[in-house]
């Protein structure tokens, strides 16, 4: 099959990448030339493990193109895949001029069949959008070229992306005709050979089903989140509360870890399109505008135990950071809690040294000049800084040396904001120890 997807992001490229690996000849585009260039050098513009390799061996290939040219890339193509950003609105409403402009190119300039699929996420009554669009630009043109529309959100998780596109556990299509159903079914038959269901829908549940899922998953980080902050003044242990409900089949144990909150390009973003949605339908999604309302303030929370501890006063106090982007095994500090954390030292006079595999030329962006300082490896932050905060838990930071560590900081002092470490072992090795939940 030849496909074309519009936006080499994150969603576009590991699409376009993963078709290209099981044998289809696929075209990527993206407006920006420079992104072009660069991945036809093997230049990623994003971080995700296993990617560049693959783009690399693909592009060799010739099965994986790259283009700023939309009407070359659709020509012969069967299906087009729009993949490009949805960014918030200040009122929290994805804002759609992107997809929808690229749908009108599309309109512009296809010359035969095609399935214009929505990839990125997107509100519920968007792909009518894109279907009035297309046909509006077709008429500009006065031809008539048959076209379907249809739904296919992702469901991948930075850091695993690959894993999940190439083995997923289920793949959700909404499509409103035969033909449309047919020809993503043929799409995605490599990717079902080991009984991996495709569900297809109708497109509004499909575009529903994303939001849904997200909302869900935010909703688990912010009840525990919550909970953990209720252990605390009880005198409970989060790790111990959340063994006992997950071993419960009708909870289950994932997404129930207490931690700063949650960040990232999805759940934030998807949680207020989804609470907008509901206003502008007229209904008031209460328990998701708690579960964002949570998330902002469990964000603020080991700032606050950092404040105790220092009785108030951090002004000239020197912070190790461990660990940048929102999660481990990505880049992205879309909404990450180091922000807030990191902001808020800095306003109260406090430096602060950062260290991350692979997240500090993204931090560069956020924090420019010599605002913060930049470690060389996780040790280097830790000389002369008065304590060192944990705020994303990468593998490398998982079992150090806490010898090393306790003889390079200023005080012994750990904020581990996601519960990685034995809090009774480093008090006993004489280190002051705040987690998420415990006391």
């Amino acid at each position: 099959m030849k496909i074309s997807v519009v936006g080499t992001g994150y969603v576009g490229l590991v699409t376009g990448t993963c078709l290209a690996e099981v044998g289809m000849e696929v075209t990527c585009v993206d407006v920006n030339k420079e992104k072009i260039e660069g991945l036809k050098k093997g230049i990623m513009p994003i971080y995700e493990p296993g990617l560049e390799e693959m783009v690399i061996r693909n592009y060799r290939r010739e099965r994986l193109m790259f283009t700023t040219n939309l009407a070359e890339s659709i020509d012969g193509a069967e299906v087009v895949f729009i993949a490009v950003g949805t960014p918030p609105g200040e009122d929290g409403s994805a804002d759609l001029k992107y997809v929808l402009a690229v749908a009108d190119e599309i309109g512009r300039t296809m010359k035969n069949y095609l399935v214009v699929v929505t990839k990125s996420t997107v509100p519920v009554g968007t792909a009518k959008k894109v279907k009035k669009t297309v046909a509006d630009a077709l008429a500009a043109r006065g031809v008539d070229i048959p076209f379907d529309v249809a739904s296919n959100p992702e469901f991948l998780k930075e850091g695993a992306a690959i894993d999940d596109f190439m083995r997923p556990d289920r793949i959700v299509v909404g499509t409103e005709s035969d033909r449309a159903q047919e020809m993503l079914a043929r799409l995605y038959k490599p990717f079902t050979l080991n009984g991996h269901p495709v569900i297809f829908m109708d497109i509004p549940s499909a575009e529903m089903t994303k939001y849904a899922a997200n909302a869900m998953l935010a909703t688990r980080i912010s009840f525990m989140n919550d909970i953990a902050n209720l252990c605390e003044l009880a005198g409970a242990d989060v790790n111990m509360v959340r063994k006992g409900i997950g071993s419960d089949p009708r909870i289950g144990s994932k997404f129930l870890y207490s931690g700063i909150g949650y960040g990232g390009s999805c759940f934030p973003k998807d949680v207020k399109a989804l609470i907008k949605t509901g206003k502008e339908l007229g209904y008031e999604l209460r328990i998701l505008e708690a579960v964002e309302e949570v998330n902002e303030i469990q964000k603020e929370r080991m700032f606050e135990k950092i404040m105790r501890h220092f009785k108030g006063d951090i002004k000239g106090r020197r912070f190790a950071i461990w660990g940048l982007s929102f999660k481990p095994n990505t880049d992205d500090m879309r909404e990450a809690p180091s922000l807030v954390i990191i902001d808020k030292l800095l306003k109260q006079g406090a430096q602060v040294i950062a260290y991350d595999p692979v997240a500090m030329n993204e931090a560069k962006k956020h924090y420019l000049g010599d605002t913060i300082e930049y470690a060389k490896d996780e040790y280097d932050a830790l000389a002369d800084a008065d304590a060192l905060i944990l705020v994303t838990e990468w593998t490398v930071f998982r079992a150090p040396s806490f010898k090393v560590i306790k003889k390079l900081l200023k005080e012994p002092v750990i904020f581990d904001g996601r519960n990685i470490y034995d809090r009774r072992e480093l008090r006993a090795m004489g280190f002051t120890y705040y987690g998420v939940g415990v006391v």
